[in-house]
């Protein structure tokens, strides 16, 4: 797909539509290099520090987490309609046991600004550095989110990812909420 730069709030309705549809992927590097994704579902867009920012879960329990943690930065990947079986694998599997990329028949496509890699055979990648990181604070949660979402104490750590650069293939982005 041939990509160029668009601004972060282009696509946006589609990209709200993949994303309630088939979630999107994650993209990060693990210690050693290895690219890793994981499906997300769980998210925030918007200004925060007059700057554009992602804001995603990570549960401590996953490989993604200590990918983000050794290079500090990610990218959210925007599948197309036809890769709903990729964002299923992606989701239940673990990047610790399973080269995903390979499994799932994706490229990896070297970001202009961060470590952590897209992925060439999605309509939109944003390339995000995190700013700041925060646990989520059992106390702090309402009683039935604790309950609902957390019965083995499994909680998220939020990151805060300014969004660098966003790239597009147009045509594809246009048909993402096929």
């Amino acid at each position: 797909m041939a990509k160029e730069r668009i601004e972060y709030t282009e696509h946006f309705p589609e990209v709200m539509a993949a994303l309630s549809t088939r979630g999107l992927l994650l993209g990060s590097l693990d210690k050693g290099g290895k690219p890793n994704l994981m499906t997300i579902g769980w998210r925030a867009i918007g200004t925060v520090w007059s700057k554009p920012l992602w804001t995603v879960l990570v549960r401590h329990s996953r490989h993604t987490l200590g990918c983000i943690e050794a290079h500090g930065a990610f990218t959210v990947n925007v599948p197309g309609p036809d890769m709903a079986a990729v964002c299923e694998l992606c989701g239940r599997r673990s990047g610790r046991d399973t080269d995903k990329f390979a499994a799932c028949g994706l490229t990896p496509e070297k970001s202009s600004r961060i470590a952590a890699p897209g992925v060439a055979e999605c309509a939109i990648v944003y390339e995000c550095r995190v700013v700041h990181s925060n646990e989520l604070l059992p106390e702090r949660l309402q009683k039935e989110i604790v309950q609902e979402y957390y019965p083995r104490g499994d909680f998220h750590r939020v990151y805060w990812g300014e969004i660098l650069e966003v790239r597009a293939d147009r045509q594809a982005a246009a048909r993402l909420g096929d």
